[in-house]
């Protein structure tokens, strides 16, 4: 049977995904996996849709780039080996930045990746090892086609007022402008939305992916209207270790007071900062919600009251607010954060079942409440096998 490879690289993991087709993309995969440590001394867990679990070492050597073709070779064979019967015929990539031009999938080629290196500097996080993956699977496998789908691309129905800054218009023309990222991630919740929250999901409604990266879109008609996630993906919500939106004249204090150059700034602004510069424990929100120290609650409590902050500035771009929706690590999972983060919201008329939030519940909301609350799983990996798919003509 055909199969589509879906590869979610950053900077010391690799996720991946193999999912059948049938007419249609498979429902769930039927391998899936990740591989950690990357650039240090990498791990392979793997995955299969009858609950087998393997654990390997990957042996690899040389520098970060090798050792992300090595994991990924490593990965083909451990396919090869657990999954026989199906025939990789393609692969599909988020790719976090697709810049102005690109918001569709697309096929990918030497031309185009090539342009998108140039987004590297705007998202260092992602971008690099979204193009390392990419360029892995051309050595190892260099007939299949490969398909880019960009985190950006489901923002461009932004309204050109949302995407702008107050900037002179050179630098606006020079593509200085809010992007917004999560794409995949919203987008797939928004197309489960409809059959959660019924007519609703034509209306205001905010979705929070809350996770190590944190941001939160505003939809109207199912559509992205607004975002906090801006030039970069380090604006809006604070996160594990982004600061999230800050004072540019804090950067501008830094570097002129404290002798901080662009490498420091970079360093504080994307892993010094959020959860674990705040706590100074950990940016893993489990250990934080499990802690007595007083600093672990100082960093939650921020954390949520940064979210109901942005949602009553989203719910003025949506024109109201008919649900809110929670999804992402965090947003899935941790049931004190959307508590919290509720009883902040509460003048929005945000009210939820204690019992339905502890549970994990899909609809979290009381029957008094005015907004729809719901609690929704994402899936990034069968959105981009599902675009892989439709590009290709699979």
């Amino acid at each position: 049977m055909k199969a589509i490879l879906v590869l979610n690289a950053g900077s010391s993991s690799l996720k991946f995904a193999l999912y059948p087709l049938n007419g249609d993309v498979a429902a769930a995969p039927a391998v899936s996996g990740q591989v950690e440590g990357i650039g240090a001394s990498p791990e392979v867990t793997l995955k299969t849709a009858e609950g087998q679990r393997i654990q390997q070492h990957v042996p690899t050597q040389g520098s970060q780039g090798e050792q992300h073709r090595d994991a990924l070779n490593h990965v083909f064979a451990l396919l090869s080996e657990h999954s026989p019967a199906l025939d990789i015929v393609a692969a599909g990539h988020r790719i976090v930045h697709g810049g102005e031009r690109y918001s569709t999938p697309v096929v990918l080629n030497a031309e185009l990746i090539e342009e998108l290196e140039d987004f590297v500097p705007l998202a260092p996080l992602h971008q690099p090892h979204n193009l390392r993956a990419i360029h892995a699977v051309t050595a190892l496998m260099p007939r299949i086609p490969q398909v880019g789908c960009f985190d950006t691309a489901f923002h461009r129905t932004q309204p050109a007022i949302a995407q702008a800054f107050a900037l002179p218009r050179r630098f606006t023309k020079g593509g200085i402008k809010r992007y917004g990222f999560h794409g995949l991630s919203y987008d797939y919740v928004a197309r489960q939305l409809p059959e959660i929250i019924g007519e609703r999901a034509q209306g205001a409604v905010v979705i929070a992916h809350l996770g190590n990266g944190a941001s939160m879109c505003a939809l109207r008609d199912g559509k992205s209207v607004a975002s906090t996630m801006g030039f970069t993906a380090v604006e809006g919500l604070m996160m594990g270790t982004r600061t999230g939106s800050l004072d540019p004249g804090v950067l501008l204090y830094l570097m002129e007071e404290k002798g901080m150059d662009a490498r420091a700034l970079s360093r504080l602004l994307y892993k010094e900062s959020g959860l674990l510069g705040v706590s100074g424990i950990s940016q893993d929100m489990r250990t934080l919600l499990a802690s007595d120290a007083p600093e672990a609650k100082e960093a939650v409590d921020l954390f949520c009251y940064r979210i109901a902050r942005e949602l009553g500035s989203l719910a003025a771009a949506a024109g109201g607010l008919d649900a809110l929706v929670f999804t992402g690590g965090i947003g899935e999972h941790a049931a004190p954060v959307r508590a919290q983060v509720a009883a902040l919201s509460a003048w929005l008329g945000v009210a939820i079942d204690a019992a339905a939030n502890d549970a994990h519940a899909r609809r979290i909301d009381t029957p008094a409440s005015r907004v729809a609350v719901a609690v929704v799983p994402t899936n990034e990996e069968r959105m981009i096998a599902r675009y892989t798919a439709q590009v290709l003509g699979l």
